[in-house]
C-alpha cells in the first residue's frame, strides 16, 4: 500500500524513505543518480544556518554538481550555470534554488514516470 502510494507523485516518493532508497537504485540504473543527489544537497542546504557552513556546503555543491567536468555534473542551462557561478563567492540560501526547479522538473517529469513503469517498481508493488 505504501509502495503504491508512491506513484501519486514525486513528492510523495521523495518523501518516503524507502521510496527514495528504491528511486535512488532505478536513477544508478539509469546512470542519473546525479539528479536526486543534487535535489537532497539542496534540500540540505537550505537548512544550514551558519554562515560559515553555507559558503563550504555552497562550494562542495557546486564542485560536485556544477562546475564543468564536475564529478557528478548536472544537465542544467547555460544561463542557470552561468548565474550560480557569478554568485557562487557570495553564496545565499537560495542561489542554487533554480538548478533545483529544473531538477525536480527533469526528474518529475522524465525520471518518475519511467520508474513507475520500472519492473523494479512493479516488483515492489506486488
Amino acid at each position: 500500500e505504501e509502495t503504491m502510494a508512491w506513484s501519486d507523485s514525486v513528492d510523495t516518493l521523495l518523501a518516503n524513505k524507502d521510496g527514495l532508497a528504491a528511486f535512488r537504485t532505478f536513477l544508478k540504473s539509469e546512470f542519473s543518480e546525479e539528479n536526486v543527489e543534487f535535489w537532497l544537497a539542496c534540500e540540505d542546504f537550505k537548512k544550514t544556518k551558519s554562515s560559515i557552513k553555507i559558503a563550504s556546503k555552497a562550494q562542495k555543491i557546486y564542485s560536485d554538481f556544477i562546475q564543468a567536468d564536475a564529478p557528478k555534473e548536472i544537465n542544467i542551462d547555460f544561463h542557470t550555470k552561468t548565474h550560480i557561478s557569478q554568485n557562487i563567492s557570495e553564496p545565499t540560501l537560495s542561489c542554487f534554488d533554480d538548478a533545483q526547479r529544473l531538477i525536480y522538473s527533469l526528474m518529475a517529469k522524465d525520471s518518475f514516470p519511467r520508474f513507475l513503469r520500472s519492473e523494479a517498481y512493479k516488483e515492489l508493488v506486488k
